[in-house]
């Protein structure tokens, strides 16, 4: 396809970082193509999406949205009366926006615009990260025109319509990492829990901070706590004398990978595939409540491959995640080699991969 075109192209879907930052990688990978094109973002408006999207220069429109699976009586009757405003909102975007190819990104305000984007013969495709596609995915496979796929065990869900891409990170996560002569003789303890933070994991670091203060080896730890439990873990890590930077959220989450020996989250498709790009080894706290165990699948795909170790929330105290922690930061050996799985793992290709196929859509 020439340069000169201007392809336009819709993104919908997001609310999380899981599910919005595969889609900024790729929206990125089309304007390094083509730089007259229009790339406009579709979503439920969260603060998070704003922020990003805004910082970056892409147009936005917020789509109402409500989910529907594993909700209580009052938020699944809020779901479905949602679902006119959700309608008008998506034929509302289409009509403005006249796409030539909607992608989804998942989560449920992906759902009424790529439905209606496929019903109006618009060329329509969906990411899906995970193990175990999501139940906005699953109920738009037979819909949409293609879909890209992390894991090849996802392709039966979409009726031989599937392509094995990787998950697309951006591109920063792929920049070396920090010379080890830059680097502090401490070891640094990177720990998340998502883009909105983790409570159990950030109650766990706090019962764990003195046993990690007082271990003899040096560490320092840097704290993505979401809002929630910010000024909590910043007043523990100080109580227990250990050093540490506490963050309501992290603005450059690759350079923060990049520096660290250990990394300590969740198991989101989106999270294990930047820890694959800067390769990392991890101790994953799979969310036990993920629609249809996905992050619990997710971890052991890092786990089969030797790249990360994981706790059951269910059995995590302090005692035990300061335990696994002071075990890795003691085996640099373990490290290396969980770091290296992981790198094995990356798909540093998946955005290009995607994009090659979006120009297919395209008519290229």
């Amino acid at each position: 396809m020439s340069d000169q075109r201007s392809p336009r192209v819709l993104f919908s879907g997001a609310g999380t970082g899981g599910h919005l930052y595969p889609g900024v990688a790729v929206a990125q990978e089309i304007r390094r193509r083509y730089p007259r094109s229009l790339v406009v973002f579709a979503g439920t408006g969260r603060d998070l999406e704003v922020r990003v999207l805004g910082g970056l220069g892409f147009d936005f429109y917020r789509v109402h949205s409500a989910g529907l699976k594993g909700k209580s009586p009052r938020a699944l009757i809020r779901g479905v009366s949602v679902m006119p405003l959700s309608a008008w909102d998506a034929w509302r975007v289409i009509t403005r926006v006249a796409p030539q190819v909607v992608v989804g990104l998942g989560g449920y305000s992906s759902g009424a615009v790529v439905l209606l984007a496929a019903l109006r013969r618009i060329p329509t495709m969906v990411l899906e990260q995970n193990a175990m596609p999501g139940i906005t995915n699953r109920l738009l496979a037979p819909f949409i025109t293609e879909a890209a796929v992390s894991h090849d065990v996802v392709l039966p869900h979409f009726r031989g319509k599937g392509f094995v891409s990787g998950n697309p990170v951006r591109a920063g996560f792929f920049a070396p990492p920090m010379s080890a002569t830059a680097r502090s003789p401490a070891a640094r303890l990177l720990v998340l829990g998502g883009s909105q933070g983790a409570h159990a994991i950030n109650v766990a670091m706090m019962a764990a901070a003195p046993m990690l203060a007082a271990a003899s080896e040096q560490i320092s730890v840097t704290h993505q706590t979401g809002e929630r439990d910010h000024e909590a873990v910043r007043r523990s890590y100080a109580e227990a004398g250990l050093s540490a930077r506490v963050e309501p959220f992290l603005e450059q989450m690759a350079d923060a990978m990049r520096d660290a020996d250990v990394v300590v989250c969740r198991a989101g498709a989106t999270t294990l595939a930047e820890i694959a790009a800067v390769g990392r080894p991890a101790l994953l706290v799979p969310l036990p409540e993920a629609a249809d165990g996905h992050q619990r699948l997710n971890a052991e795909v890092l786990g089969r491959a030797g790249a990360a170790e994981t706790v059951s929330q269910v059995e995590m105290t302090g005692a035990l995640l300061a335990e696994r922690l002071l075990r890795l930061v003691g085996d640099g050996e373990r490290r290396r080699r969980m770091a290296a799985a992981a790198r094995a793992l990356a798909r540093p290709d998946a955005a290009r991969v995607i994009v090659d196929r979006v120009e297919q859509l395209l008519g290229a």
